[in-house]
């Protein structure tokens, strides 16, 4: 099979990137609005960037309408972020946070979910997630504007939440935090069933 990307339509694009991309980690992104009102989204277009400084970056499509989501319309105003980890724990009530609801509605309540403060920006932070990633916005890169067009918003890390209980020795592992990752469709995996391969000359 050989396929022109540009003979597809956007749908089609797009269920064939998220059907080849996979399994994808997920930024569950908390943010506020300039008067405050509370905003939580997952978004599986996420990745780390560098260590020095430490930055991450996750990716908001444009509705199939092509309106920006709350969270890039809150990072855009306020320059800031939380990104909540995903868990088996919390999946069922991260999933419920993706309703498509007016601006202003609080999806920690929708999804019966707690809010912490934070403690370097204004956003708030997941009680029920065991790892939070407070941000400050670095830069936004606009790919495409219209139906299903896409944003890389870059934050820098300012400070790091995560659960006593995980930390041992300086460091945790997958096995204890227990993420969970996207599949196509409404599909989600875990990490339960890993296997480790040691790299040539011993790196990590």
């Amino acid at each position: 099979m050989e396929l022109d990307p540009l003979s597809l339509d956007d749908r089609r694009r797009y269920g064939l990137m998220i059907s080849l991309i996979q399994p994808r980690p997920i930024a569950w992104v908390s943010t506020a609005d300039p008067e405050g009102r509370r905003n939580l989204a997952p978004f599986s277009f996420f990745t780390g960037i560098t260590a020095k400084p430490l930055t991450v970056c996750f990716c908001p499509v444009r509705t199939r309408h092509g309106k920006k989501k709350d969270t890039l319309l809150n990072v855009e105003e306020t320059k800031q972020f939380v990104v909540n980890l995903a868990v088996e724990s919390n999946a069922r009530q991260m999933v419920a946070t993706s309703a498509d609801v007016e601006r202003g509605v609080d999806e920690f309540a929708l999804a019966g979910l707690t809010p912490l403060p934070s403690l370097k920006v204004k956003p708030p932070r997941v009680k029920e997630s065991p790892a939070a990633l407070e941000c400050e916005l670095h830069s936004i890169v606009t790919i495409s504007e219209g139906a299903l067009g896409g944003t890389l918003v870059i934050g820098t890390v300012t400070h790091i939440h995560i659960d006593d209980a995980l930390w041992k020795d300086g460091a945790f592992t997958h096995k204890d935090l227990k993420p969970v990752g996207r599949l196509g469709g409404a599909w989600y995996t875990t990490t339960k069933d890993d296997f480790e391969i040691p790299r040539p000359g011993g790196g990590a």
